[in-house]
Parts: C-alpha cells; structure tokens; sequence
C-alpha cells in the first residue's frame, strides 16, 4: 500500500519518516491538542463537515453545467468530501469515515461507465463527469488517494468494483482516451499523469504507473518526468508564471510523494537538484501581501493561502525542516489533513518559525535558464516594502501575454503599478459560464494593457502568440547592493526594426525619504514610430505639474483594435518642460511619477471600459506618455513613495514631490541620470552595457571612477 501523505527518504539530514499506524496517528492527534496547533482546528472543522456530509445519502447528479454550475460544483465537492473521508481514516483509524468513503465511491461506480462525453463539452479534451478532462484528473487525484487510504477496511467485491468500474475506467479514460493532453507537456498533462500514477500505485497496477512517468509509449518523451524536465527553469521558474505554477504544484509533489514512498531508487525529489523543492520555495518568492504576480492569465486572488500551496509548503518542510517555511505556514494560517501538515502546524506552535528570506532575485526561464528571467527587486526584506518586479520571461505558451519588458510595482502592502491579470471570472456561470471572457485575448493580453512600450498602437509580436513563444528578451546586468539594485533587458524581436531596452533600478538616497525607483525605457529604429509608454496606476489621481484638457463631456475610445478600443481617453496634457508629474494617493500614502520626456511627447489620462457593453472589464485609470512621429524615444520615470495622509486624525504630511527634475544624457559608453530634489540635493545613476571601467564627474566636479554596469552618486 502507498501512501501519498508520508515521505520514507530522509532528505537534507532529516531522519526517515516510516508509516503510521491508526493508534499512531490518534496518539499524535492528542498531543497536536495539546499544543493547542492549528493542525487541530482544521481537523476538528473537517470531522464537523464530513459527519454532517454523511448523515444524508451523496448526491450524485447526471453532468449537464459547465463549471460553476450545479452538477460540475457538486462533483467537486463529491471528491473533496471522499480525500477527507480517507484522511481522516488514516489519521483517526474511525472506520465510519472509511465507511463512507467507500460507498461514495461505489456510488460513483454505478454509473460512471455510463456517461458519454460531457453535453456542455470543452473544444479540447472534454471530460465525461466534467466538461473538461483537467476536472477529471482532479477528480482521480483525489480519489486514488483516499481509495489507498480505506481499501483495506472494504471488501473483495467492493474493491474489484470500484477498482473496475470507476478507477480504471477513469484511468483508461485519462490516459490511453485523451493522449493529446496525458501525453503533452503542460499543466493539463501533469494533472493527468499524476492521477493516473497515483490510481496505479492504489491498486497495484505498474503499467499505469510507467505510463505516467514516462508517458503513453513509455519512451520518456512525455510523462511526468519530461514534465519535471521542460516544465521548470533551473531555478525553479515555471514558464506560464505564477498562477499557473501554484494550479501544477499540487499534482507534482502529491505524485512526487507517491513515487518517493514506491521507487525511492529513483530519488524523485533530487531530480534536476532538486527541482520540486526549488519551484516551491520560488513560488512563494513570486508573491506580495500573500498574493502572487499576476502575470499573464491570472486571477488576482490566488496566493499562499491556497490549497496547493499548503501542501507544497509542508512538503517542502518534510523535506527541508527550513524553520523559515513555518513563518510562511503562520501567514497561511491553515492546514491540510496530512501528517507532514500536522508536523508543521506542532513546530509552529512550539515557537520554532524563523522569518522566511524573501529577497532580491532573478529567475530564471526556460528549461536551461536560456528563455529570459523574472526579475525580482526588494528594497529590504521586509515582505511589504517597496517591491518591483520585471517581466523579462518567455512568453509562457498560450496563457502567456504580450508585455516583453514590463514592470510591476507594489509598497505598503499593495499593488501600486499594475497588472490587469487575466478577464475571467472562475466558475462564475452568469459570466460566459466561467470560461475566459473575450476581452481576455482582446484586451488583457494586449501589450497596451501593461507597464511597457507599445510601438504603432500595436501588439508585441503583433499579438500572436506562436510567433511570441520563439523569442525571449536577451537579459543584461542584475545587480544587487545594499543602495542600488539593477533589473535590465532588451528585445529587437517584439517588433521589427526597432529595438526595446529597459534598465530598472531601486535606489536609497538621503535626498529622499524611501526608497525610489529609476525606470529608463527606450526605443531604437531607423524609421518614425508612434510610441506609447503606459502605466496603470492603481488610487485616486491628486495632481499634475501639467494642465489636463479632461474629456469630461464625451469620451472616445483610445483606438481601434489591439487592446485600444477597450481604453477610454478621458484627458491630455504635455509636460511641462519635458517633465511629466502625476501625484496619486493609495491606502494613506502618495506616489509621483516623474518622468523625463522626448520632445513632442504627449500625455494621456486613460481609463478602461471603452467598448465593453458587457461590463466584463475593471474600471482602472493610466497614465500613457506618447511620442510621435520619432524613429528614437527616452522615457525615464522616477517613482516616488511619500508622505502620509490619515483622515481619522485629520493629518496629511509630505503629499507633494521631492522631485524637481529627472535628465538624461547619453556619454561615450554609458547613460547618466541625474535627479535633483526639491531641496537641491542631486542623485546621479551611470549605467553601462559593459563592465569596463569610465571616468566622470559628479556634482561638485571632482573626478570618479567606476566600473559598469551600474554605479550610483549618492547626494551625501
């Protein structure tokens, strides 16, 4: 018998860990109560849901919604009460829950072989109990674990009919009947792998086991281990994002357990060095105030706190024994019903956790690291500072977004410079039934839609995502130093002809009260270009250094197509003496953007929801920084964090700019950005392609020397 929920390989130093026994498991829950741990209340909520759950007959319904209707919901919650039922089997011994789960399953057995593909069918890979086949495995998933978890409490004849007529029907039906998504290498294949691998250590079948590791035809060209291999950068990155890397968590380390406990002769957890323990620990490092980026199609509510990620972190426990985890694991505050969960949730309670190191980092992309990196610039390692992240990834398949070279910024525990995510709303039905919305591919896909340069009103790679998926920015220098931090890229591939490059940094200066960000975005070609620098900023606009003509009477939207019809224009300015300054107030504090302009540059207030009769898309303002008509363009952007306002105590401290004036001045070999405050003291950012040693001067005309990539003249 296999157990998905211990761990047998003693991994970092950590003594093996070997089955428990239902005395065990009763013994351990009582002294979990003891130490009053969190573990506890998520067991005591389960047993309160799942007794109420079987004092009436389980509702099986013929499947007829798509998702986020009734019989899709119920069957979700069908194969969530029975993994309950056969965790807290194991970790009761109360053969009531044993009980049940095996008639929900024998119920399920009844009529499972009956169904025929799903009436409200996904175009790809339909389900038959759901109307896509991904549901399916998450089904299978489940249940596989919870049928290992009770079958010895069944008899012959219930386990031969649930093993024929549910487990390997549905196994068969995963596998050999959908080759085209057991056999591919993305998130749908690696639900469907692990399901089938794990029904097959379940019922002792190791045809099914070596199908799902090495695919249909067993040759290693698919399977969960080419996924393992294709799926993850070397540090861990996965090449959809965030999202998508929290949606494929679950399914690798459940099934990585499976095959630990199984075939520890093939060290699934040191495979790639470790690759399952590095895409958690980056996953968590892809988040800010318990959400995670939401770059390309993501749903901006998921974060540490989901299920996937509560068994990641406490798998990664098991495996590490890092106390830093269970600082994560207190942010998460709950817990799953599995003995490494409980493990966690005792330390924690014993007062063990360490603060986890979030940090600084680049992340790489593609299978070897060759695809691009996400950039992750932390001012200090308190997790709700100042935060900016650079996307300068592949293209992530076909979840991926057109915004090469694009930012994101987050402080005092928000979102400041934006991402849209992605247009849907999840298992709502009202709302085209849960799938992805329209504006999906029209607008939030759309590189207008992000923080980075759009050339011509047009998308990068002209909004085809083939065409995106062959290239990834060509990374420059990363730099991290306790005063500047640098995140750099460049792109000659988003549009032909023209050439994108964007050097980010994060300074401290005493000219200003927090940190501050340097953005220097350009653009090279031999032809004139319409270029358009947006940033959607997220609070109440306060004000301009430039007068706004506000189209408050009647709105246009801001174009045709890619992305611009969905854009209302609601004003425009010019900067005032090639400066633009927009002030607004988020959550008691203000920012400013200032920002360097080309000549002729035009500025334009903006806001989405143009063409939108529907209502499908979030009413979010912008600030667009348009040059036209020039084949060369410099935007260089200081953001600025500061101040104070507290309307409890009737108070408002520092609401104006420090900034008085951002320049940029190209010398032999290298950029120099200097920004002077209010008060007249001058930061001077150098910035290099190379690392070759310059001469120059600062301000009081005394001689530095410095070596690129970067160096910083400090006002003091």
């Amino acid at each position: 018998m296999f157990r998905t929920t211990t761990l047998a390989l003693a991994v970092a130093g950590l003594a093996a860990c070997s089955p428990q026994t239902a005395s065990d498991a009763s013994a351990n829950i009582t002294k979990s109560q003891q130490d009053g741990s969190g573990f506890d209340k998520t067991l005591k909520e389960a047993r309160i849901k799942l007794d109420a759950a079987m004092s009436a007959p389980l509702t099986v319904p013929v499947p007829k919604d798509p998702g986020g209707g009734y019989t899709h919901e119920t069957h979700k919650a069908n194969f969530s009460l029975m993994y309950d039922a056969g965790q807290l089997y194991e970790l009761t011994g109360d053969k009531k829950y044993a009980d049940f789960a095996g008639q929900a399953m024998l119920d399920y057995a009844d009529v499972y072989p009956s169904w025929g593909l799903h009436p409200a069918k996904k175009e790809q890979s339909p389900g038959r109990m759901f109307w896509q086949n991904l549901n399916e495995s998450m089904f299978l998933l489940h249940v596989a674990q919870s049928y290992d978890a009770v079958k010895e409490a069944l008899t012959d004849a219930q386990r031969e009919k649930i093993e024929t007529d549910l487990l390997r029907n549905m196994a068969d039906f995963l596998s050999v009947g959908a080759p085209e998504t057991f056999d591919k290498v993305h998130n749908h294949g690696t639900w469907a792998t692990a399901a089938v691998g794990l029904t097959g250590y379940a019922i002792g079948d190791d045809n099914y086991v070596e199908q799902a590791l090495l695919g249909l035809d067993k040759s290693g060209e698919a399977g969960f281990l080419k996924q393992m291999d294709v799926l993850f950068s070397p540090d861990g990155y996965y090449n959809e994002g965030p999202y998508y890397q929290r949606f494929a968590l679950k399914p690798f380390v459940i099934f990585a357990q499976a095959v630990q406990k199984n075939n520890p002769e093939r060290k699934i957890f040191e495979k790639r060095d470790g690759i399952l323990k590095k895409a958690t620990y980056s996953l968590i490092q892809q988040n800010y105030g318990g959400l995670f980026f939401p770059i390309n199609d993501a749903i901006k509510d998921k974060g540490i706190r989901t299920n996937e990620l509560l068994h990641g972190v406490a798998i990664a426990y098991e495996l590490t024994g890092d106390k830093g985890l269970l600082s994560i694991a207190q942010e998460q505050d709950t817990f799953v019903l599995t003995p490494e969960s409980r493990k966690l949730s005792q330390d924690l309670a014993a007062g063990k956790a360490t603060p986890f190191e979030y940090r600084s980092m680049r992340l790489l992309d593609g299978q070897r690291g060759e695809d691009g990196a996400l950039d992750i610039l932390r001012a200090s390692d308190d997790p709700n500072d100042q935060v900016v992240v650079m996307k300068h990834t592949s293209q992530g398949l076909g979840h991926g977004h057109f915004d090469k070279l694009g930012m994101l910024y987050y402080d005092n525990g928000s979102e400041i410079i934006r991402d849209y995510g992605a247009a849907r709303f999840l298992n709502i039905e009202a709302k085209y039934g849960g799938h992805y919305l329209a504006e999906n591919d029209l607008y939030a896909k759309q590189t207008i839609a992000h923080n980075t340069l759009v050339v011509d009103e047009t998308s990068h790679f002209s909004g085809v995502t083939e065409t995106g998926n062959k290239f990834a920015p060509e990374l420059g220098q990363f730099v991290t130093t306790p005063d500047l931090q640098l995140s750099s890229a460049r792109t000659s591939d988003a549009y032909s002809g023209v050439e994108l490059s964007r050097k980010t940094a994060i300074i401290t200066d005493a000219a200003f009260s927090r940190p501050i960000i340097i953005d220097v975005v350009t653009a090279d070609s031999e032809t004139t270009h319409k270029y358009d620098l947006p940033f959607h900023y997220n609070g109440q606009l306060i004000d301009t250094n430039f007068e706004i003509s506000a189209d408050s009477q009647s709105r246009s939207p801001l174009g045709k197509k890619n992305g611009y019809e969905y854009i209302w224009k609601t004003g425009q300015a010019v900067p005032v003496n090639g400066l633009s300054q927009l002030t607004f107030l988020l959550d008691q504090r203000f920012y400013t953007l200032s920002t360097a302009t080309p000549d002729n540059t035009q500025v334009l207030l903006a806001e989405t929801g143009a063409s939108d009769p529907n209502f499908n898309l979030r009413r979010e303002p912008a600030l667009i920084l348009r040059a036209d008509n020039a084949r060369d363009a410099r935007f260089v952007t200081v953001i600025e964090s500061h101040g104070e306002y507290n309307p409890t105590l009737e108070f408002t401290v520092n609401s104006h700019s420090s900034v008085a004036s951002v320049s940029h001045q190209q010398e032999t070999g290298y950029e120099r950005i200097e920004i002077l405050s209010i008060s007249g003291k001058q930061v001077t950012l150098l910035l290099a392609e190379t690392t070759e040693e310059f001469e120059t001067k600062d301000a009081s005309g005394r001689t530095i020397k410095w070596r690129g990539p970067a160096h910083l003249i400090k006002s003091e």
